[in-house]
């Protein structure tokens, strides 16, 4: 019942989306608390026990729950169960209202405006860029961010419960990112630093749970968008930069739209002849890679239907999944 449970979740959280501060993201984030206090020893060992409580104890908890559920009550109130963690772990509306205000801003004209949403979404200095860099890390931290917060989530969900593990992999793969994020920025605060040990195994960790849903996305990107593009895009690009799975969903995209994105993913996805590929977070501002457009404010339109063309076609797979089981 993959299919009902991630579309009941969908319309719940796009009726009624859960806020900030509530109780159930709270809770995680004290689970987490307590591991990086009683694990974190500096350590790789303790780095690993430190992940394994934060990630893998409430992933364990949502299995466990599933199943007692499912051999006691039958599989209706386990499919409750599912749609609940799935409602907690999935959906648009935890970061689409950041695209929706930064849109509506540069839409009114509102340059300033919109660099200070910039910069509170991402943290990040925003002061000084024009109008077309605005516009590219918008949908770039867009893409990502609905690839982290629904195709990645669904791909693990897919794979978990196709086996009988429910909703584990939802929760496995939105902790593991959490948990990197969260980790990150604590080890730059003074009351609760963060071993690199315990950075490192968070970042580990992450970059193998991520790999195969980054290149679904990916794929699914190049499906529903323009395939021949999106495809060369990725294949120049993952051997100069291996193992960078946001680079991969990028050049993906830059591909399908025919946008110029991040800059290493850029120049890979529209390469001048003979010119080297350019390191991450360095921005390409080469003519040569002239066939890919700036992005302007009509692109974020663009992006917005790929992303729910994507949707769709992961929703009939789906449906396809469901009823091919239901017949077996």
């Amino acid at each position: 019942m993959s299919f009902i449970s991630v579309l009941l979740a969908l319309l719940l959280e796009q009726a009624r989306p859960l806020g900030r501060g509530n109780p159930v993201h709270a809770g995680l984030r004290a689970w987490v608390r307590w591991s990086t206090r009683n694990f974190d020893a500096g350590k790789s060992f303790h780095g690993w026990l430190a992940w394994g409580f934060a990630v893998g104890g409430p992933t364990l908890a949502a299995l466990a729950i599933y199943w007692v559920l499912d051999v006691f009550l039958g599989w209706p109130v386990a499919m409750v169960w599912s749609v609940a963690v799935l409602y907690a772990t999935l959906g648009f509306r935890q970061f689409s209202f950041h695209f929706t205000q930064i849109r509506d801003a540069l839409a009114d004209g509102d340059e300033d405006r919109a660099r200070e949403l910039l910069a509170e979404w991402q943290q990040i200095d925003a002061s000084q860029l024009p109008r077309s860099e605005i516009l590219r890390h918008v949908i770039e931290h867009s893409v990502l961010a609905a690839h982290r917060h629904v195709f990645g989530v669904l791909a693990w969900y897919a794979v978990l419960a196709a086996f009988g593990f429910g909703p584990a992999g939802a929760v496995l793969y939105r902790l593991s990112e959490f948990v990197t994020r969260y980790w990150q920025h604590k080890s730059k605060a003074h009351h609760q630093p963060v071993s690199e040990a315990l950075q490192q195994t968070a970042a580990d960790a992450w970059g193998a749970i991520d790999w195969l849903p980054a290149r679904i996305t990916a794929i699914s990107f190049a499906v529903v968008g323009s395939f021949e593009e999106a495809i060369d895009g990725w294949r120049y690009y993952e051997p100069r930069f291996e193992g960078d799975n946001d680079g991969v969903i990028l050049a993906a995209t830059s591909g399908a739209v025919n946008i110029r994105l991040g800059a290493a993913a850029s120049a890979a996805t529209f390469p001048t002849d003979g010119a080297p590929a350019m390191p991450p977070g360095s921005v390409d501002r080469r003519s040569g890679a002239s066939s890919a457009q700036v992005p302007e404010l009509a692109h974020l339109a663009v992006v917005v239907g790929l992303v729910w063309r994507t949707v769709v076609m992961w929703m009939v797979l789906l449906a396809l999944l469901t009823l091919a089981r239901l017949l077996g």
